[in-house]
């Protein structure tokens, strides 16, 4: 009698162990989710709720709770501020998204002080991650797809560019990346151009482009209302089929073609993810994503770096059985390999950043609706911009 008691209360004990290890644990993400952006905040959303109905919203016995708030453009005061207030008040673990360079920049001191990793679902500076050892990049970094874009222009034999960028962290990384690649392999910088953030008429531009003898012109600006208005007055100005458009991905983001219409067939673009990749990791992931959006044709790339952003975050958890050690959750994912849905990609134990493979993709015309089309890929690309 007396045995089966103890066995009996060994079982509870266990039941009630097992219940109080259980735990909340808090995710900040900081994102655009309205304002001229609130595309972007939106696929932010669309990757984690994504990664929520293929994989759970548990990690072990601990449930994963996301805590959002809205950042509607590059505002590095505000940032912080929010940062403070998800850390100090709503006392998360883990902080996650960042769509522009500036704000990650701004919250970057916080971390070390409030134990917290930070996650970054797109801000695409090389630098960022240099500025905190407890930052970690799931997106891209504007060197990759800007200098794998500068040797495509090699390789086919593109003698004069003029480059034209968005005249802040990123938009410099891009100018570099190009010009540093594309001279090194012989080819010549005629002119830079750099515009401010706000920019929207895009006509003086393109006449400068015209003006400068250029082959080719190579852009970025930061996806969402810039990138359309850029592309469009290319067109407009009848620069298409006279110059060479070289782009990163920026600016044929999905989201965008269907306004663009056939006038973006054949834009040349290198970027980390497209929506047609062809796998079947990409095809799960673009079922759920587009169900959370509600709109499949908003989908566009944010969301798999915030999807990815959630498996690493998954994998601290793990690695810190549910508790607040962040330099131990980061210490646990260099070097973490897995299949994403824009391929293999890899956690740089140096930088932090993803080495992942880089499309060259075309926009083209598959059963009627325009895509990214990949026609080339470079594999197993590094932040080349880390050591710059």
């Amino acid at each position: 009698m007396k045995s089966a008691l103890r066995i009996a209360l060994a079982a509870v004990a266990t039941v009630l162990a097992g219940a109080a290890s259980a735990a909340t644990i808090k995710i900040g993400v900081i994102g655009p989710m309205s304002g001229p952006f609130a595309l972007q905040g939106k696929n932010f959303k669309a990757g984690i709720d994504a990664y929520f109905a293929l994989n759970g919203e548990k990690v072990g016995n601990d449930t994963l709770e996301v805590i959002y708030r809205d950042l509607p453009e590059a505002d590095p005061a505000r940032a912080k501020t929010l940062a403070q207030e998800l850390i100090v008040k709503d006392k998360v673990q883990y902080l996650g998204g960042i769509y522009f360079t500036p704000d990650a920049l701004a919250i970057a001191p916080l971390l070390e002080q409030g134990n917290v990793p930070l996650v970054i679902f797109n801000a695409a500076t090389s630098a960022i991650t240099q500025k905190s050892p407890l930052i970690v990049r799931t997106s891209f970094t504007l060197w990759q797809t800007s200098a794998t874009m500068a040797t495509v222009a090699a390789e086919q034999k593109v003698g004069k560019v003029i480059t034209t960028v968005s005249d802040y962290g990123p938009g410099v990384d891009a100018e570099n990346a190009f010009k540093k690649t594309f001279e090194a392999a012989g080819g010549k910088v005629v002119d830079s151009i750099r515009m401010p953030l706000r920019t929207n008429d895009f006509a003086p531009i393109m006449q400068r482009v015209r003006d400068s003898g250029a082959d080719a012109v190579f852009a970025f600006l930061p996806s969402g209302p810039p990138t359309l208005g850029y592309v469009k007055a290319f067109n407009d100005n009848g620069l298409k089929g006279k110059i060479k458009f070289l782009a990163t991905g920026d600016l044929t983001q999905e989201s965008d073609l269907p306004a663009l219409g056939d006038a973006a067939l054949g834009l040349l673009t290198t970027f980390h993810y497209s929506v047609a990749h062809p796998s079947e990791v990409n095809k799960a992931f673009v079922a759920a994503a587009g169900k959370a959006l509600g709109n499949p044709a908003e989908l566009t790339f944010p969301a798999v770096g915030a999807y990815d952003g959630m498996y690493v975050i998954a994998k601290m958890i793990e690695a810190t059985s549910g508790k607040q050690d962040a330099a131990k959750a980061v210490e646990a994912v260099k070097g973490l390999a897995w299949e994403s849905p824009r391929g293999p990609m890899k956690i740089d134990p140096k930088t932090r950043s993803p080495i992942e493979t880089i499309y060259l993709r075309e926009v083209k015309k598959e059963g009627g609706k325009l895509v990214n089309a990949e026609i080339a890929s470079h594999p197993d690309t590094p932040d080349l911009g880390f050591d710059q």
